[in-house]
């Protein structure tokens, strides 16, 4: 077996129709996993899943809306029903927004706990018993340097993500006998399909300025790269961190523990 090898695991990625996801998705079934590919947008989860196909690997298409637990509840059935298995759960899927309270409405706040804290909750508590039943797997749950660090006007986004990192810690410490390991990755600004929307939709006619802005933001002078943190998600979802659980992992280009005078 290569290193960092997912071969003859199966692997659940919420949100893999697109940016993170896709590329966690990708190269999870490039290290030999079968992925089962969960997006509300089924025909983007197909997309993912036909890249996959093309390279040789083993993927199928989910739609799920995370924010329904009895939906979800039917998708992580019938995925079991698939592929017999769950091995590892990456809890991707999620929304942003921008604000700080003044200009968070309570639509606002709720949408964002739906999906970022609810969605999580949902296949948490879904795949969890599978993992246990299984005799172990890992879990990865996708945080923020806004889960550590104040940033402006990201108020319920950093409540959301705030929830992840503590959920993780909750799952760590609970099923760590049952041999379950949960981490989180904190990743600051990636160049995502998300970001190319924001700023067109927010910024028209300026959108090469700003993105320069977002991406002098990170002291390493650029945005990061959805494939760097598909590169770190393999690792802790691999059984070559077997001694890692409960972590937060850094990875944004220096924003957290950099600071120059």
């Amino acid at each position: 077996m290569s290193l960092f090898g997912l071969q003859k695991k199966v692997a659940v990625v919420t949100g893999a129709g697109s940016g993170i996801g896709e590329s966690i998705a990708r190269l999870f079934a490039g290290q030999g996993a079968t992925v089962a590919v969960l997006d509300i947008d089924l025909q983007a989860a197909e997309q993912t899943v036909q890249a996959i196909q093309s390279k040789g690997g083993q993927s199928s298409a989910y739609s799920c809306d995370i924010t329904q637990q009895s939906k979800v509840n039917e998708v992580i059935e019938k995925i079991c029903g698939d592929h017999q298995q769950i091995n590892i759960l990456v809890n991707n899927a999620g929304v942003g927004h921008v604000g700080n309270i003044e200009n968070t409405s309570e639509e606002d706040l709720d949408r964002l706990y739906a999906v970022n804290v609810k969605g999580a909750y949902n296949c948490l508590k879904a795949v969890v018993p599978v993992l246990r039943q299984a005799g172990g797997g890992a879990i990865l749950n996708l945080a923020s340097i806004a889960s550590k660090i104040g940033i402006e006007d990201r108020f319920a986004y950093s409540m959301s993500k705030g929830a992840i990192l503590t959920m993780t810690n909750s799952i760590a410490c609970d099923y760590i006998k049952d041999n379950i390991r949960c981490n989180c990755v904190c990743p600051a600004r990636v160049h995502t399909p998300f970001v190319d929307s924001y700023l067109k939709k927010n910024y028209p006619g300026e959108e090469k300025k700003m993105f320069e802005k977002l991406s002098a933001y990170q002291p390493i002078g650029r945005m990061g790269r959805p494939e760097e943190i598909a590169h770190l998600a393999l690792y802790l979802c691999s059984d070559e961190a077997g001694f890692v659980t409960g972590s937060a992992y850094d990875i944004d280009g220096g924003v957290t523990n950099l600071t120059f005078a």
